[in-house]
């Protein structure tokens, strides 16, 4: 069997780096995975260099392992390749490509003070995560390797580079950057001379932002060819050819986008994972500058009004760990998978308000809500109806809680409409528990696609797709008629249970106090 018609595509993640191979109609037709998880060393969460290659050459592996075992044939070559990764962060080479501190991922809050600055400088919304903001804290603070940054790219953007050798970034990615300039799909060169024109950065920075950032490309461009040492480096067997094509390589946001058929205005895409965060796809930028609200761009370079989030799912994960310890006390071998189904199904019977028992899932902090350092609390008053059912809706609305408000902004003071939210990711799973009660949340239909485990991954490999078979049709075209028009999902539209939720959310706010004083006091 032959694969030269079909496309890879990769994803890092916070915990999993997925792979997946898809036919020209996007069905998947192999898949591998590989677990790793972020260090917290010297106060930054990080992977290292290692953790990348070796995380990129197991998943890979086991890629190529799903193909010989389903087809008895050696993956040698594929039409093209596309990498992704959550994006931000901070990682800077040298002009020998060696990495000059620990890659800061997005997880990092240590650029507050840098994108404050930022933000007001640009009247533009920076955020702490942002690749500009890392740098722009690293000249504040001194840090000696600033001298010697010959080239600052993203997670996405280094495999990709490692791969091919060339510095290049798709439009979203370099929209987690930095500000991008929609009309000419490059970064922003006004603000670019803004943040030059700075004196700590006059002083201390030897270099201009267009000489070390990559170049910006859109969906559909070549982004360079598998060279000799990428195609050893992502197998290192020697089986797979040099010279396949790849496409611009990407953030996590474009391809929930993507996988989720979420690029064209007014439609929304809600991912839910370890974070949760949701993307509007607009046809003009917002009126106003908001801190709540990040605008990134999708593949094609329209605007993307943002809702990023820091916590969603890990306290979930941390009760269903206690749960899990209790079943095992009692005797019962119940999955993980089976656990986590009879939780959400049993918060389907609590009260609409969960009996006013109001949880906080910020396992770190959550600029969103003003919390500083991560507290997660479950706050009841002696008359509240405490219940498994209660405390688990209480539970699964706390995860989204902080996303509806800043869901809130747009609606309200932006007067946009979302028409309609496609949602993907962990917390969907349990069919039509948390996707109902996000329709709640989002006052809008919230469909789950039969794709949505496929992920972010599988989005990348429609880019790649798109990349070799989009033939200068629009990226909404070709998803509406080459991937989308034959896939089905569940359609849930907000019910009566939504009024019970706005009851939930005026307690959760009233108690943000309660959370900012256990982190003082904590």
């Amino acid at each position: 069997m032959q694969f030269k018609d079909c496309v890879i595509g990769m994803e890092f993640g916070s915990t999993r780096i997925k792979s997946v191979m898809a036919d020209g109609r996007g069905n998947v037709l192999a898949s591998g995975s590989h677990i790793w998880e972020n260090r917290f060393e010297n106060g930054i969460w990080t992977y290292f260099r290692e953790d990348i290659i070796l995380g990129l050459q197991a998943c890979y592996a086991d890629l190529k392992s799903d193909v010989m075992q389903k087809y008895g044939v050696k993956l040698t070559e594929v039409g093209a390749i596309g990498i992704s990764a959550m994006m931000h962060g901070y990682l800077v080479l040298d002009k020998y490509d060696n990495v000059l501190t620990p890659f800061r991922t997005w997880r990092n809050n240590n650029a507050a003070e840098a994108a404050e600055k930022l933000t007001e400088i640009f009247g533009y919304p920076i955020p702490a995560r942002w690749s500009i903001a890392h740098l722009y804290q690293a000249i504040l603070n001194g840090e000696k390797h600033i001298k010697d940054i010959a080239f600052q790219t993203t997670l996405a953007g280094y495999v990709h580079y490692l791969l091919t050798g060339e510095k290049v970034t798709g439009i979203d990615e370099a929209s987690g950057m930095f500000p991008v300039n929609g009309v000419l799909k490059d970064f922003d060169a006004e603000r670019a001379k803004l943040f030059e024109n700075l004196v700590s950065v006059k002083e201390r920075a030897p270099f201009s932002l267009k000489r070390i950032f990559p170049k910006v490309l859109v969906a559909g461009e070549v982004a360079g060819f598998l060279t000799e040492e990428g195609a050893k480096l992502l197998d290192p067997d020697g089986d797979l050819k040099r010279g396949i094509p790849l496409c611009p390589p990407e953030g996590d946001v474009a391809t929930g986008m993507v996988a989720t058929n979420a690029v064209k205005a007014g439609a929304g895409n809600v991912s839910a994972g370890t974070s949760i965060f949701c993307m509007v796809a607009l046809d003009k930028p917002l009126k106003q500058v908001h801190p709540e609200i990040d605008m990134v761009a999708t593949p094609a370079g329209a605007p993307v009004a943002m809702v990023h989030c820091n916590n969603c799912s890990s306290d979930i994960n941390a009760w269903a760990n206690v749960f899990a310890d209790f079943a095992k006390r009692l005797g019962s071998d119940i999955s993980r998978g089976e656990l986590f189904k009879l939780l959400f199904e049993a918060s389907l019977e609590g009260d609409a308000d969960c009996g006013e028992i109001i949880s906080y899932n910020f396992v770190s902090g959550e600029n969103i809500a003003g919390i500083d350092k991560g507290r997660p609390l479950v706050i009841r008053k002696t008359e509240s109806n405490f219940t498994l059912s209660n405390f688990m809706r209480s539970q699964i609305y706390s995860s989204m809680a902080t996303l509806k408000t800043g869901l809130y902004i747009l609606s309200k003071e932006e007067n946009i409409e979302i028409r309609s939210v496609v949602a993907h990711g962990g917390l969907f799973k349990t069919e039509r528990v948390a996707q109902q009660y996000l329709a709640n949340a989002v006052g809008s239909p919230v469909t789950v696609m039969r794709t949505a485990g496929e992920g972010g991954a599988w989005g990348m490999a429609l880019l790649a797709l798109y990349f070799k078979y989009g033939n200068g049709r629009s990226l909404t075209d070709y998803l509406d008629e080459n991937i989308f028009s034959t896939m089905s999902g569940i359609t849930v539209y907000p019910d009566k249970d939504a009024e019970g939720m706005e009851k939930f959310m005026a307690q959760y706010k009233n108690g943000l106090a309660i959370v900012r004083k256990a982190a003082e006091v904590l």
